[in-house]
């Protein structure tokens, strides 16, 4: 053998066993048919989640009552009125408008002790909760697209598949081996 035919059997087992360190680096197997990988994405599951957020909220609410039927306002009133009917004429005139500033006085002690039960209201601190959601973004996949034959096609891929799927009897293999 002469020197020239050597030196190209040796540069030809070189570049094929170049190659072939190359392709196996790859995981390309020139006998095996491939869909080409376009694009990939990783794809997310959407979970909302509820959860309970309290707080101390500041309520005013009108004070328990001690007198329900007014009785003092009515009381205390009629007292001031029959005085005030009182000084107004004399004899039994003065009798009639001590009666009547005695009525019309617990009338008014009466209305004017509601007024104040009403406008007597007191601070309390209540405990209020709310639901609120949180949402949380899963990761569960990837979708590929894919090319195979001239057609653009997706597949959720648990991995990511690289550049690209092998395909045997024209459907892909994908599972990772």
């Amino acid at each position: 053998m002469n020197n020239t035919v050597l030196a190209g059997v040796i540069v030809g087992t070189v570049v094929v066993t170049a190659v072939g360190a190359v392709a196996a680096n790859n995981g390309y197997n020139p006998l095996q048919d491939y869909a080409t990988v376009v694009a990939v994405e990783t794809a997310y599951e959407t979970n909302r989640v509820a959860r309970q957020v309290c707080g101390d909220d500041t309520v005013l609410q009108q004070a328990p009552v001690k007198d329900e039927k007014r009785i003092a306002g009515a009381a205390i009133g009629a007292v001031v009125g029959g005085m005030l009917g009182n000084q107004v004429g004399d004899g039994s005139g003065r009798t009639a408008a001590t009666i009547a500033g005695a009525a019309a006085g617990g009338y008014a002690g009466s209305k004017i002790q509601k007024k104040m039960q009403e406008g007597n209201l007191e601070e309390t601190v209540e405990q209020r909760c709310v639901t609120v959601y949180d949402t949380e973004s899963i990761p569960v996949g990837f979708d590929v697209t894919y090319e195979l034959d001239g057609v653009e096609s997706v597949v959720r891929m648990e991995h990511d598949p690289g550049k690209r799927i092998p395909v045997e009897d024209g459907e892909l293999v994908l599972s990772k081996s």
